[in-house]
């Protein structure tokens, strides 16, 4: 025997011993046993562990990029980039960025004569420009003509709140939460420079959090630090133009698109454009909008990962943000922990208990796989026709790989774990009686599953223990003139004759049965079936194998005589 083939012999060897004592160990309880396992960890995870969020995580980015309905684009919410075509076109009268505070001015005082709905600056107006001052003045007397434009500010690290002389009651858009808001504490924040901005209510926080793998998935509402409500840019939009307010700290972003699918156009046209006697631009193009001026330009930095796509801008974010609270559509994500804790333990103790009852492969699979469908299309459907995500992969994900460990042990352990007439009498000693039924199913119309169905319907008739196995006809010679033929076979004490009598009810039954399963399960009702028979003498022990063998030739034989 070569290597390889010596190899696999022993390999094979160690798998029947393996799976013979897990059988023997374990038999159908291992189900059970693994079901309770299972509901251990469900419990943990739900309470501490939580393994399963990177799944939800990654399952909810699969469905918001393949979902059907996408919600469109507020139109009236435009962007007006500061893109590299910008950067390279202001240069050359401006210098590089950040270009002197002047040209800000003078866009927003030639915007604000097209009547905007709000002017939102996702830039960070945080230091002077020492070597402009004029040009910083000129831009704070701008913005104090409007009352539509928004500033951002910056949220530090809270490790550095003590070090701040910043309290959060000083910023004109900080409420307190409760009457236990600290009036004394301090807040590491980076505020706009001018006066103007500082002294409206008009400041929002910018910041974005992305989840623990990075991605950014929700939106910051506002933060509670020590009682004092912080509100987000979004939320300060939304409060100033009547908008409803979202009451959760944080909301998850109903995505319109990829980025660029806002409106948008470059801030060197625009700018040009107005700044010219011969315009060619509308002169409402920004009437009743929203405009953000902002930043795709990969050169500053402003690009996020999102669900939708690696470089996503920061600025296209905002405008999300700002879509989903004018639109109160963003999406809620009850954390209803019970809700799913109980739904997981229902799926895996279903499963485990069609395993235990051994109510047939091909139902359980259906079965699973039908729950499983429905709950993928549970969650599905409400990213695409509600605005609250029910995220059931923790049930989807524990409940397949319930199912896949319990299908590898039924794999591993089905031989051992089929009632077996030969090793029940290997298992015994002394004479004993064998009672052998054959049944030629003479149709065309068998795949394996029709088999195994008519093989469990069998097994489940009568009440004596019972072998029910099948002869396919796949080995060749000898073998394919039994095709199709069910073997059963019982065992009892030679003289038990109150088991004989079970067995011939039994048989009784069989031969009753067998034609409704036939019609059943099968494509035709014309097969001819025939049966025979046979009983004999069985040795216990070490010679059952063989007495069984002479049964089943006896047992041809006699068939074979008595047909002629």
């Amino acid at each position: 025997m070569n290597p390889v083939a010596a190899l696999s012999y022993h390999l094979r060897s160690l798998f029947s011993r393996l799976s013979g004592l897990l059988a023997q160990k374990w038999n159908t309880s291992f189900y059970l046993y693994l079901a309770a396992l299972f509901s251990v960890l469900i419990v943990a995870d739900t309470a501490f562990l939580h393994l399963t969020t990177n799944m939800r995580q990654s399952a909810f980015d699969m469905m918001v990029r393949y979902r059907l309905v996408v919600p469109e684009a507020d139109k009236d919410i435009v962007i007006v980039d500061i893109d590299e075509a910008s950067l390279a076109a202001m240069s050359k009268e401006y210098g590089r960025w950040p270009w002197p505070r002047q040209v800000l001015g003078e866009f927003v005082e030639q915007i604000e004569k097209q009547h905007p709905q709000a002017v939102v600056f996702d830039i960070l107006f945080s230091d002077a420009d020492v070597y402009n001052p004029d040009s910083d003045a000129y831009f704070d007397a701008a913005i104090a003509d409007t009352n539509n434009t928004y500033f951002p500010m910056l949220r530090l690290d809270p490790a550095d709140d003590a070090l701040s002389q910043i309290r959060p009651g000083m910023i004109p858009s900080v409420t307190p939460i409760n009457a236990g808001a600290s009036p004394d504490a301090t807040v590491a924040m980076v505020l706009p420079f001018f006066n103007s901005a500082l002294t409206s209510d008009r400041m929002g926080l910018h910041n974005i959090y992305p989840d623990f793998d990075g991605i950014v998935r929700q939106y910051p509402v506002y933060r509670n630090d020590y009682g004092w409500k912080i509100p987000s840019l979004p939320l300060t939009v939304a409060r100033q133009q009547g908008y409803s307010q979202p009451d959760a700290e944080r909301v998850l972003l109903n995505w319109r698109g990829p980025p660029f699918t806002y409106k948008s156009m470059s801030f060197s046209d625009v700018f040009t454009d107005m700044s010219s006697q011969h315009k060619t631009r509308a002169p409402d193009e920004f009437t009743g909008k929203i405009v953000i001026i902002g930043s795709t330009a990969p050169s500053l930095f402003d690009i996020k990962p999102t669900p939708l796509s690696r470089t996503h801008p920061g600025v296209e974010i905002l405008a999300t943000a700002i879509d989903n609270f004018k639109h109160s559509d963003f999406l809620r994500f009850p954390d209803a922990r019970i809700a799913y804790l109980l739904l997981t333990l229902a799926v895996i103790w279903a499963t485990a208990w069609g395993f235990y009852r051994d109510t047939g492969r091909d139902k359980i699979d259906r079965l699973f796989g039908a729950s499983q469908f429905i709950l993928i299309g549970i969650s599905y459907a409400s990213i695409n026709f509600t605005n609250t995500y029910i995220n059931l992969t923790g049930p989807i994900t524990l409940g397949l790989a319930y199912f896949t460990l319990a299908r590898l042990y039924g794999y591993a352990t089905s031989k051992q774990l089929e009632q077996n007439a030969v090793r029940a009498a290997q298992g015994r000693s002394g004479e004993l009686r064998g009672v052998l039924m054959l049944i030629r199913l003479n149709g065309n119309m068998f795949n394996d599953a029709v088999r195994e169905k008519i093989r469990l319907g069998m097994e489940k008739i009568g009440s004596h223990d019972k072998s029910v196995e099948i002869i396919k006809g796949e080995q060749q010679g000898l073998w394919d003139l039994f095709e199709n033929t069910l073997a059963i076979s019982w065992l009892c004490d030679a003289d038990d004759e109150e088991s004989r009598l079970m067995i011939t009810r039994d048989i009784q039954q069989l031969e009753q049965a067998i034609a409704p399963l036939l019609h059943k399960y099968c494509a035709t009702v014309d097969n001819d079936v025939s049966s025979f028979v046979f009983e004999g003498r069985i040795d216990g022990g070490a010679q059952a194998r063989e007495s069984w063998r002479t049964l089943f030739a006896e047992t041809l034989l006699q068939w074979h005589k008595n047909s002629k």
